[in-house]
């Protein structure tokens, strides 16, 4: 191991001996680049290259830059993190840009469940509407008839579940709440659809509109699961509201 001083150390002794004494302690290599910078940063030989100061002077070991560090290794472009390792890597974070997609797909599925909550009018549970009539009269009595209570409650359940349940989940507001409630509406749908046209030959069977009729909230019940089980998964009023406790705590 071996400590190197610009001239500037050796006009102070003191300092100088301090120095070298904590670097024997730590065991470490030290870059020293004047009495200003006197300090015991461990620092790998790997880690440093020899530069020349002046003719006057002698060489010394200096800290490189990050992309220095690693003679021989090279720099990761975006290509490499596209199609190297890291193609085969799962993400263990959502936080930076990896929310960004979860933020859309969280908006959007929200919005849409506004629209499926407010069939038939411009908000939910619009009784005396042929659209929320055939509700109650097609689906909710025929295939849901076991739950207890009237079945225009049933109706008018499953439209403010949607409907506030997916205005809370677009802007990230007790996020896995909403999540949970419009899981078990788009359970229920599926559980209707396969009751009322079974799953029509699926995975390979073909239909006339080239999707089978429990395709769509089945694939909401999973978005649904993902949100239920990790949060809001970007920004959202959740996280503003757990960062001011956490901070608070």
């Amino acid at each position: 191991q071996i400590l190197f001083f610009s001239p500037l150390m050796n006009r102070n002794r003191k300092n100088v001996f301090l120095l070298l004494l904590a670097t024997l302690l730590n065991n470490t290599h030290v870059a020293g680049f004047g009495l200003s910078k006197l300090a015991s940063t461990k620092v790998s030989t790997s880690a440093c290259r020899v530069r020349p100061r002046s003719k006057f002077s002698k060489l010394y070991l200096a800290p490189m830059g990050a992309d220095e560090i690693s003679v021989g290794k090279k720099k990761e472009t975006t290509l490499d993190r596209i199609f190297g390792p890291k193609l085969f890597k799962t993400v263990t974070s959502t936080a930076g840009i990896h929310s960004v997609p979860l933020f859309i797909l969280r908006v959007t599925t929200g919005v849409l469940m506004i629209h499926h909550g407010s069939e038939g009018g411009v908000g939910p549970a619009n009784y005396g509407t042929d659209a929320f009539n055939g509700f109650t009269d097609f689906i909710v009595r025929p295939y849901f008839g076991f739950l207890p209570g009237p079945a225009m409650l049933w109706s008018a359940i499953h439209d403010y579940v949607e409907f506030f349940g997916g205005g809370l989940f677009a802007i990230g507001l007790l996020t896995r709440p909403a999540a949970l409630s419009l899981l078990m509406t788009m359970m229920g749908a599926v559980y209707f659809h396969l009751s009322s046209t079974g799953p029509q030959g699926a995975p390979f069977g073909h239909v006339a509109n080239y999707s089978y009729d429990f395709e769509e909230p089945l694939l909401y019940a999973c978005i649904f699961l993902l949100y239920w089980f990790n949060g809001a998964g970007g920004p959202g009023v959740d996280n503003i509201i757990y960062d001011k406790i956490k901070k608070e705590d």
